[in-house]
């Protein structure tokens, strides 16, 4: 039988929130390794903390790209745009 409603596996990726801050194992082009979290669902957004590029990975690259949680969003945080 499946899995029971709302079960959810956390080995696919840790808790994420908006804002959070991440560092990814490879820089990017630009030189930097951190990105913040701009949105979440079956994909993840990111916005390059140096340069402003945004992308999107799929949970599972994700996980396999990211070294750290640098820095977990407050309730507070929010970026106007």
């Amino acid at each position: 039988m499946g899995e029971p409603a709302g079960w959810y596996n956390p080995n696919v990726l840790p808790e994420l929130g908006l804002n959070d801050i991440l560092r990814l194992r490879k820089p990017h082009p630009c030189g930097g390794y951190e990105w913040r979290v701009v949105r979440l669902g079956a994909d993840i957004g990111l916005e390059c903390l140096i340069c402003g590029r945004r992308v999107l990975l799929e949970r599972r690259v994700l996980k396999n790209r990211m070294k750290a949680i640098v820095r977990k969003a407050e309730d507070g945080d929010v970026k106007d745009e």
